[in-house]
Parts: structure tokens; C-alpha cells; sequence
């Protein structure tokens, strides 16, 4: 009976063990003459995400989201791309940006370049 005992205990305390930390989600977004593909963003709040913003277009292009970004909890690495709730990405490069989602919300999404967002630049991030 002592033998069970001392067998049983350890798987017991296996099972005890805590949660594997959440696997980052990466989301990648295009940013390319006049649109951002996906246009709309579903996110789940307290996850966490890797957003891969690719500039496919040979012009300059921004993914601004100010109320999203102060709300979010953005990796302290990534947040040097961050300026005012705006990442520049240039011509043909990425912006990597981890963080969590905060709230449930709407967060509206648009590229500030001249004549960008009048011509269609315009997103929005959903967070359930």
C-alpha cells in the first residue's frame, strides 16, 4: 500500500503543474496602395498577438490606431515603432509589433498619409 502511495503522489503533482504560458498569435496585415488587408482585425481580449505590418507598395504607408495602441500592452521592444498610435512602415518592409489585447471594443484603423485614408485607407480593429 506504501509503494501506491509513493507512485501516486508524483503524477499527482504533475497534474498540478501551472499552465504553459499562451502562444503569441500572429496577424499579418498589408499595407498597400490605398487598403489594409485584412481591412478588419478580430482580436480576443488578454491575448497576445504579433502584429506583422508588410508594406507591399513602393510608397509610405502608416497603421495608425491611437485609441488601440494607449489600450493595448505593447512588448517594450516593439514600442520604439509605436509614435502617438502610429508605426511607420516604408516601402516594402515590416513592423513587428507584439502585445496583448485590451478591452473588448472597437478601434478604428487608418493610414495618415495625404489623400490615404480619403481613398479607402481605413480599418477596424475588433476585440471581443
Amino acid at each position: 500500500m506504501r509503494y501506491a502511495y509513493r507512485l501516486a503522489v508524483p503524477f499527482a503533482l504533475l497534474g498540478a503543474q501551472p499552465a504553459t504560458p499562451q502562444a503569441t498569435i500572429a496577424i499579418n496585415v498589408q499595407l498597400a496602395n490605398f487598403k489594409f488587408t485584412p481591412r478588419t482585425i478580430i482580436l480576443d481580449h488578454g491575448k497576445s498577438y504579433a502584429l506583422r505590418l508588410y508594406n507591399a507598395s513602393g510608397g509610405g504607408h502608416d497603421f495608425t490606431a491611437p485609441t488601440f495602441f494607449a489600450a493595448a500592452r505593447i512588448a517594450p521592444w516593439d514600442r520604439r515603432w509605436v509614435a502617438g498610435g502610429e508605426v511607420e512602415v516604408p516601402p516594402g518592409e515590416l513592423r513587428l509589433i507584439r502585445l496583448t489585447a485590451p478591452a473588448a471594443g472597437r478601434y478604428k484603423v487608418k493610414c495618415t498619409h495625404r489623400f490615404h485614408k480619403m481613398l479607402g485607407m481605413t480599418g477596424t480593429i475588433i476585440v471581443r
